[in-house]
Formats: C-alpha cells, sequence, structure tokens
C-alpha cells in the first residue's frame, strides 16, 4: 500500500513539475518572439524617421546611385542590427521590386515579394508586420525628386530588411535547455520531498492499514501511534477510539451472548424442574389406582404447587420481556408512599410474628407523595421485604426505614439475615441468578424478582443499591425521584 501511495505521489509531483515547466516555456517562448519583434519593428521605426538617414538615401536615389545608397545603409548596420546572418538589406526598384544591392554576403538576390514591399511599392512606409510570421521585414520607398524624374530617372527605390528570427529561435532553444535543466533538478528535489512526505504523511496511514487488517483477524488491542495533530493525527485518534469501542462492543456481546446461554439454561432448568415433578406425581397417580386419598390429595397439592411455580415464572418472563421492549405501561399517578409502605407492612406482618421476628416501620413525619405507578412500586416493596423475611432465620430482626431529601424520597429494608457474600453482590440483579440456590428454590424463589425489581425502579427514574455482609445481615434500599420520570 504504501509503495503504491509513493509511486502515486512521484507521478503526482512530476507530473506537476512538467505542466509547470511547460506553461513557463510557452510563456516565455511567446515573451521572448513578442519582445523581439517589438524591439526589431520598434528599432526599424525610429531609424528610418531620422531625416539624415532618409535625406542622404533620397539624395542617393536622385542621383540613380545604388552605390551610394548601399554605402550609407553600411554606415548604418550597427543601428539596424545587420549581421549579415539573421538580418539584412536589401535595396530594390522601386517599380519591379528587383535586388539592387544587399548585405547579405551569401550572394542571395531573389527574395520573396512580401506584403511590406507590396506597400512600399505602392508608395507606403510598411514599418508594421505579422508578430506570428516566422520572419520580421520592413520596406520604406525612397521617392526621387521630380526633377530627377523629369530628366528621365526611374520610379524610385525600395530600402527592405528582413529577419528571419534565427536569434530568437537560439534565445528560445537556450532558454529550454535551461527550463529541462530544471525540470531534472526539480525531479530530484521532489523525489526527495516524496521520501519526506511519505515517512511523515504514509506511515500513519500505513499503521491504519495494518490496524485494520489485524482488527479483521479479531485483534482490536493495536493502537496508532501519532503526534500529529492534523487530519491525519484526528483521522488516527478517530481510528483508535472506534477500535476500542469495537473492542468493548464485542466483549460486551460476548457477555450478553454467555449471559443469554446462562438464562436459556436457567429457564430450561426452572421450568424442567416442576414439570418433573408434575409429570412424576401425576404417573404414580395414573399407574397405581389403589392410592390412598390422602396421599392423592398430597399429590395434587405437588402438582397445582408446581404449576403455580411455573406460571409465576412464565409471568415473570414474561414481565421482564414487556421491560426489555419498552412495551410495559405504567399507570403514573400521585400517591402516598407513606400509605403504600403501611399497607405492604401490614399484609407481611402476621407473617412476621410467625416467625417470631422484630418486624418494625419507622417513617419521617409527613412524607410526600410521590408520582408514579403504585401497584408496580408496591411490588417491589413487597418483593424487598420478603426477601429479608426468607433469608433472615426465625426470632431476627427487620427494619423498614423511609424519609425524604431534596427531590427524591428513600426507603431501607434492613435485616439481620444470612448476608449475601461479597463475591455474589454484583450478580444478586442478574435474572435467575440466587446465591444459595437450593435454599432459594426451597423458599420459593425463582431469581427473577430482583431484576423485575431494578427494572421497576429505573423506569421510575430510580435507583435500587444493596450493601451487605455475609452473616451480619444486608440492607436494601430503594431511591425513587418526587415528581417521577418522565420516561414512564
Amino acid at each position: 500500500m504504501s509503495k503504491s501511495l509513493n509511486i502515486k505521489l512521484v507521478f503526482i509531483m512530476l507530473l506537476i513539475i512538467v505542466l509547470l515547466m511547460t506553461v513557463v516555456l510557452a510563456f516565455l517562448a511567446r515573451g521572448v518572439q513578442d519582445f523581439h519583434t517589438a524591439q526589431f519593428y520598434s528599432q526599424m521605426e525610429s531609424i528610418f524617421t531620422k531625416t539624415e538617414l532618409v535625406s542622404e538615401l533620397r539624395l542617393a536615389a536622385d542621383e540613380g546611385d545604388v552605390k551610394r545608397m548601399d554605402e550609407i545603409l553600411s554606415v548604418f548596420m550597427g543601428e539596424l542590427g545587420i549581421d549579415r546572418k539573421t538580418r539584412n538589406y536589401y535595396i530594390l526598384d522601386g517599380i519591379t521590386g528587383e535586388v539592387l544591392e544587399t548585405s547579405d554576403t551569401s550572394g542571395n538576390t531573389r527574395i520573396k515579394i512580401t506584403l511590406n514591399i507590396l506597400k512600399a511599392i505602392r508608395g507606403e512606409n510598411a514599418l508594421k508586420g505579422n508578430s506570428r510570421a516566422d520572419y520580421m521585414d520592413v520596406a520604406v520607398p525612397i521617392t526621387i525628386s521630380a526633377a530627377s524624374a523629369a530628366s528621365g530617372a526611374s520610379g524610385g527605390f525600395v530600402v527592405y530588411i528582413i529577419d528571419n528570427k534565427q536569434t530568437a529561435q537560439s534565445l528560445n532553444t537556450e532558454i529550454l535547455a535551461l527550463i529541462l535543466q530544471a525540470v531534472l533538478i526539480g525531479f530530484a528535489i521532489s523525489i526527495a520531498i516524496i521520501l519526506i512526505i511519505s515517512k511523515t504523511l504514509l506511515s500513519p496511514i500505513q499503521g491504519m492499514t495494518k490496524a485494520a487488517e489485524a482488527m479483521a483477524d479479531g485483534d482490536f488491542s493495536r493502537k496508532i501511534r501519532v503526534d500529529s495533530k492534523d487530519e491525519i493525527g484526528i483521522l488516527a485518534k478517530t481510528f483508535n477510539d472506534m477500535a476500542s469501542q469495537i473492542e468493548t462492543m464485542l466483549e460486551e456481546l460476548k457477555k450478553a451472548e454467555k449471559l443469554r446461554r446462562e438464562f436459556v439454561a436457567n429457564v430450561s432448568h426452572e421450568l424442567r424442574t416442576p414439570l418433573t415433578s408434575i409429570r412424576t406425581y401425576a404417573e404414580t397417580m395414573s399407574e397405581n389406582q389403589g392410592i390412598p386419598q390422602e396421599t392423592e390429595r398430597e399429590f395434587l397439592h405437588v402438582i397445582i404447587n408446581e404449576s403455580d411455580r411455573m406460571t409465576k415464572i412464565v409471568q415473570d418472563l414474561l414481565e421482564l420481556s414487556r421491560f426489555d421492549s419498552g412495551n410495559s405501561k405504567m399507570a403514573v399517578e400521585a400517591f402516598s408512599i407513606e400509605q403504600s409502605l403501611r399497607d405492604v407492612y401490614a399484609a407481611i406482618a402476621l407473617e412476621a410474628r410467625r416467625r417470631k421476628h422484630v418486624f418494625n416501620l419507622e417513617l419521617e413525619w409527613k412524607l410526600p407523595n410521590i408520582k408514579g405507578d403504585r401497584a408496580r412500586i408496591e411490588q417491589v416493596l413487597m418483593n424487598i421485604i420478603s426477601n429479608a423475611m426468607k433469608y433472615t432465620p426465625d426470632g431476627g430482626t427487620i427494619n423498614i426505614c423511609a424519609g425524604s431529601s431534596d427531590s427524591n424520597i428513600w426507603v431501607s429494608v434492613e435485616d439481620s439475615g444470612i448476608g449475601i457474600p461479597e463475591e455474589d453482590l454484583t450478580r444478586i440483579f442478574d435474572r435467575f441468578y440466587r446465591v444459595e440456590k437450593a435454599r432459594s428454590r426451597e423458599a420459593g424463589g425463582t431469581g427473577l424478582g430482583l431484576s423485575i425489581a431494578r427494572e421497576i425502579v429505573k423506569r421510575h427514574g430510580g435507583d435500587l443499591s444493596v450493601k451487605s455482609e455475609q452473616g451480619v445481615g444486608t440492607t436494601v434500599t430503594m431511591t425513587l425521584p418526587i415528581e417521577g420520570a418522565g420516561a414512564i
């Protein structure tokens, strides 16, 4: 991947350099041509507007002395830029355009009749030209005086100067050579720059590629270290955050899958146990027709109890399912939490006396009314107090206290029961989890009560917490907002 990006960067940099140099070369070549052309015509115009040169040429023309005209032009060769190779002058017949004298040492006496020559033959100064042509030329008519014309002299002459632009072309060739050298140097510099860029920019990308490959193989622990705070650094940080989130999500999925398997196993076990009992007792009654009536009543009692237990498990599961799907509706109203506590206390007081418990209810003066589902809150209170009753040996103590603080009310149930081991405290709200499974089942528990209680309290915007010490006792505290929660 990094090699591919390096090649692309090299190609892009070299392409940019070539394009820039091509544009520069085109502008320079055009600039040189335009400058050389403008300078030529400006130079010719300034010279042929001098009265001294034109006057001397006309005097020589009046005498018909072409040699004298040639000598005069030779004197001005420096000013005219005549070098006999790229630029020459010609003295032409003013009527036919025939070459009479020239500075061209090659002896070339045949020239192309250009537009400027035709204009000069018509008697006009031709000091302008086409900058896009492959040559530059000017033609100036040298007319003779009226007296010379009357004596039978010819119709005058034309001084013609032409430049083949070889100087500009040579200059452009030199510029092209310089630009090519600059391009080669630019190539070398660009390669060095690319190596620095690849190390700075491509290393994090290469690291992200390797980390992505590791993620594809299930390894989310690899992180990318980037110290820069630019877009690459932000991308690397985002990638690391994404990897951490995916790793956390996978861990949660693994835990959820483990809990799901445990849940299915627990449901199967909880339903299988009463079903086994029902089947066993039912088969016994079916296979033995002479069972005593009292024994038969006992068997039927067991079957009914186990059926009720299965019904309770199914009802609890359906309730938890409704909580999970968000379909559980709450009948929200303002009600007296104090009255609910007294009602639950009265409902359990008889069982507490039967088991010789010290059963206390301590309430702050005038507890405020709260908003919520009264039946659900009483269900939570019943569950918490019933658990305290179940797991406290006969003759123990159970204290129910309630009060308010700020915008919340709290209810605390403290018992002197067997307590909960520290390692089990974090799991007591898990579904079907029981600290002492045999004893819990014997007491009639399904392991779903606290899970349902916590869901109800959470839906009310409250909290359910547990503190316990094994062999000393347990305290369960429920906190609820007085004004209720907006979600219910």
